[in-house]
């Protein structure tokens, strides 16, 4: 019987670079070997990745209803934060790959779990990713007359030129442009990201009005768009029709090798290369294929990193692996051969009559 899963690995190099700008960036205690490793959420990583898919489908995510509540509270208005309402519409690509999840206040409540599984983006090994500290600054120095200052006092007026003067004399200080931006932690090191799709529902939506996926005008909608209905291991369902497949396919299988961390990096930006992909159908093999061990050449515990070729996967090799791991060989158009295999194996899977065989046996 053929797998209803797939799994990659992707590994990527990162110079001196940041994952998420709010407060610094994320990193975890690893107990076993006493360092501080960065990470990006799984979260972080879907979300670029779809992000990766909508672009090359020429395309954007579906509209999220932002809701508000004011709400007055000792004679005082405030305003809240509602949950936010995603249309749960599968014919918009980010939802049919992202799932989504609505409960409004007097309705059912629709969810739909992700066919994708999505990893964080963490270092092959705790000792193969670090963290690094710098200070930077916001200097405008250089132009004083360019750039004006305000002084304002505690009850908020605003100072004169000659009173500043006078203040900056009296008490023996400067009045600097120049602002400090302490503390900002970096990242480096050789990252991995794993994918798991579940084929059983990657392009099918359950009708189930139990505990539902879709409201029922959504399900007229599908239906007046030729969505096919048949059933799986989960019950019945409507299958997302064959040229829209085909389109999803392809920009599915550019994203999950092309995405790109979608934060704030102009000041801290890397390439963040692949250098190498693997594709199976076994989780097992695939944390095989892009593995590291440890070095018993010395003293500290230090890991290298290791491409295998011999463990009966679909790898693939970029160039710029050959700077980073010893006894690989790259090759220049590895990730357009890496798309190619998985657009293969995702257009060769009979969504229909899998599905139904699946819930006959």
């Amino acid at each position: 019987m053929a797998s209803t899963f797939l799994y990659i690995r992707g590994l990527r190099a990162a110079e001196h670079t940041v994952f998420c700008v709010q407060e610094g960036q994320k990193n975890y205690w690893h107990p076993q070997f006493s360092t501080k490793v960065p990470f990006s959420s799984g979260q972080q990583v879907k979300r670029s990745l779809l992000d990766a898919v909508t672009a090359e489908l020429g395309t954007t995510i579906a509209p999220v209803t932002f809701n508000y509540v004011i709400s007055e509270k000792n004679g005082k208005k405030e305003l809240g934060m509602g949950e936010p309402w995603s249309p749960c519409d599968p014919t918009y690509p980010d939802q049919l790959l992202g799932g989504w999840m609505k409960a409004a206040s007097g309705e059912i409540t629709v969810k739909r779990r992700s066919p994708l599984s999505v990893s964080a983006l963490r270092p092959l090994h705790p000792l193969l990713g670090t963290l690094s500290k710098e200070n930077l600054t916001f200097d405008r120095s250089d132009n004083p007359e360019r750039h004006p200052v305000r002084v304002r006092d505690s009850q908020g007026n605003q100072y004169t030129d000659v009173e500043i003067v006078e203040f900056l004399k009296a008490h023996n200080r400067p009045l600097s442009r120049r602002t400090w931006i302490p503390d900002q932690t970096r990242s480096s090191g050789l990252f991995v990201y794993d994918v798991a799709i579940d084929l059983r529902t990657l392009f099918c939506v359950s009708l189930n009005q139990h505990e539902p996926e879709l409201h029922p005008d959504i399900i007229e909608k599908l239906r007046s768009d030729n969505w096919k209905e048949s059933r799986n291991v989960f019950g019945k369902c409507l299958i997302c029709p064959k040229e829209r497949r085909e389109e999803i396919i392809n920009a599915l299988a550019y994203g999950l090798f092309n995405w790109r961390i979608t934060s704030n990096q102009s000041r801290t930006f890397s390439l963040m290369e692949t250098l190498a992909v693997v594709i199976s159908d076994n989780a097992n093999k695939v944390a095989a294929t892009i593995r590291a061990k440890l070095s018993e050449e010395s003293s500290q515990p230090r890991a290298i990193p290791v491409i295998d070729d011999t463990v009966g996967t679909d790898l693939f090799v970029a160039l710029p692996c050959e700077g980073y791991i010893s006894g690989v060989s790259g090759s220049a158009n590895a990730l357009e051969q890496a798309e190619e295999k998985l657009r293969s194996l995702l257009m060769s899977h009979d969504y229909e009559k899998a599905m139904a065989a699946e819930s006959k046996s």
